[in-house]
C-alpha cells in the first residue's frame, strides 16, 4: 500500500479548491472575478502559467547566459 503524505501547502490547497467548488457557480464566478481583478494576484498568475509552459525547456547556467549577454553588448 502506498502512503501519500501531503505538505501543509498541498492540503491547505486541497481545502480551498474544495470549499471553492462547493460554492453556488455565482459565488464562483464573482470569487475568479475578484481574484481576475487583483492586479498583484494576476500577475503571480501570468508568472505561473511561463514558468509551467517553460518547464521542459532547457536551462543554462547563469555564468553562460551573463557571458553570452555581454557577446551580444547588452
Amino acid at each position: 500500500m502506498e502512503v501519500f503524505a501531503m505538505t501543509t501547502i498541498e492540503a491547505t490547497s486541497e481545502v480551498f479548491l474544495t470549499a471553492f467548488r462547493a460554492l453556488p457557480k455565482k459565488t464562483r464566478e464573482a470569487v475568479v472575478n475578484k481574484m481576475l481583478s487583483d492586479k498583484e494576484f494576476l500577475e503571480d498568475l501570468f508568472d505561473t502559467v511561463i514558468i509551467e509552459q517553460r518547464r521542459k525547456e532547457p536551462s543554462r547556467s547563469l555564468d553562460d547566459y551573463l557571458s553570452d549577454r555581454n557577446k551580444k553588448g547588452r
